[in-house]
């Protein structure tokens, strides 16, 4: 009989080896072991509070996980596979230093409760984590959109220029993706610190427990009111990888504009040195390969997310050995999300705007045409006139090589005697920036209002913190 299992008696024959390895957890549930403990000595408590723990057992339990957290964070600690997971490694080594006080310890309690609450503790302190990071990465955005407020690029619709825009306001625009990203974590992480412990192995248990007393003590805003959902709910889990994916969806879209813009035939930006590898055999390459590898590992998050809700389809109530895969796909989602953020707010302060070179683009694909239409219909024409009249103008340019603005007076009339010597100041890229000045435009008077507004609201938000 293997007495290493706390449920070895009611087996006639020790489990394989082969089985332990294809079933043990402990190899990446380990890193769980600062929230196993503090949700125990919690547990401990409660039991204390509720007669069924005794002072000395709760001071013993105490003294013993102290110690083995001085041994985890030495690198002393040895993890079992024999013990499958986490929570036997942890319980067993209690045991060993105490004695019959950590056999009490699961008084009131399965793994399954104690690993759902271990996995919300986890998963609450890695999303207040993953919201200051976002701050930092919009802060970052958020200086690289003031200081270039006034730079001119061009805006695209299908990959084609279409109408002048600030960078600064290009950069604002991921600063207002993430803003929701940010909302998005912070209403997932309402629903993640919910507790399930004391919902026991799935109906509850027959101990006085005091739930709202170890709720209070880990810092739950809820209980899990029914056990039966308390044991068997990933839905959290699920909704974290979601929130994360759409930050990694956000980020890969800038990837692939940051890799755009740095190629030669862009050449709008360059990315510092440190971010960027070379070739191992044509050496004039600098590759972008932060932004590239970020792209790719927003693969690897969706495929995550994907992952658990095909683990949870088709799972009956209440907890299911399946759940055991919930782990490492969260485990890294939280990694890639965290390290991304991390990179990413370095990088774009090592952002380097070349805007000559943007003007230049801009310059070639007729960019102010929007704005020769809208004058016409301020000088009365309605505007499918003035569409066609500007479509005209823009296929005679593009016949003689030249820019809207740099058509002569005499040839633009020619298409409308609306046209005055006016119209040059809405040709001009800057003209068109200065025009949209409204909530939202692009001008650069709004992109500094909402530079104003954006650092007003992270003060506001670390002040609140």
């Amino acid at each position: 009989m293997n007495d290493n299992k706390t449920w070895s008696g009611r087996f006639n024959e020790p489990v394989s080896e082969l089985v332990k390895k294809y079933t043990g957890s402990v190899g990446f549930d380990k890193r769980l072991a600062k929230w196993d403990i503090q949700g125990s000595l919690a547990h401990a408590q409660m039991l204390h509070e509720a007669g069924v723990l005794g002072a000395e057992d709760l001071a013993a339990i105490r003294k013993g996980m102290a110690d083995i957290i001085a041994e985890i964070e030495s690198g002393q600690m040895t993890w079992s596979l024999d013990l499958e997971d986490v929570h036997m490694n942890i319980e067993r080594r209690l045991t060993d230093k105490i004695g019959d006080a950590g056999k009490r310890l699961h008084t009131g309690r399965s793994r399954n409760d104690q690993v759902a609450t271990d996995i919300r503790l986890w998963l609450r302190d890695q999303i207040t984590d993953i919201q200051g990071l976002i701050r930092d990465l919009q802060s970052a955005l958020i200086d690289l959109a003031e200081q270039n407020a006034e730079v001119v690029m061009p805006g695209f619709t299908h990959l084609q220029v279409a109408q002048p825009v600030s960078f600064g306001h290009h950069m604002l625009a991921y600063v207002e993706m993430l803003g929701r990203d940010f909302e998005r974590m912070a209403d997932c992480r309402k629903r993640v610190n919910r507790m399930p412990l004391g919902a026991a192995a799935l109906a509850g248990t027959t101990y006085p427990v005091r739930r709202e007393t170890t709720a209070e003590l880990l810092g739950f805003e809820q209980i899990c009111q029914n056990s039966l959902d308390a044991v068997s709910d990933r839905d959290f889990a699920i909704e974290f990888t979601a929130a994360a994916s759409l930050i990694m969806v956000h980020l890969s879209r800038l990837s692939e504009e940051l890799i755009l813009w740095m190629s030669p035939r862009f050449g709008f930006i360059d990315i510092a040195d440190r971010f960027c590898t070379g070739s191992s055999i044509m050496p004039q390459k600098k590759n972008p390969d932060v932004p590239e590898l970020v792209r790719g590992k927003s693969g690897r998050v969706i495929g995550h997310l994907t992952g658990l809700i095909m683990l949870m389809k088709s799972q009956p109530l209440a907890y299911n050995k399946d759940n055991q895969e919930d782990k490492e796909p969260l485990f890294d989602t939280a990694d890639t999300l965290i390290d991304t953020l991390r990179i990413y707010a370095d990088m774009m302060r090592g952002v380097t705007v070349k805007p000559e070179n943007m003007r230049a683009a801009v310059m070639q694909g007729f960019a102010t045409a929007t704005d020769l239409a809208d004058y016409l219909v301020k000088k009365g024409m309605p505007f499918r006139d003035s569409h066609e009249v500007v479509a005209l103008a823009v296929r005679h340019a593009d016949t003689q090589g030249v820019d809207l603005s740099e058509l002569p007076l005499s040839v633009l009339q020619g298409f409308s005697d609306l046209v005055g010597e006016d119209v040059y100041e809405v040709l001009t890229p800057e003209g068109s920036l200065n025009a949209r000045n409204h909530l939202g435009g692009t001008a650069p008077e709004q992109v500094r209002l909402q530079v104003k507004r954006w650092r007003g609201l992270l003060a506001d938000a670390q002040n609140a913190g």
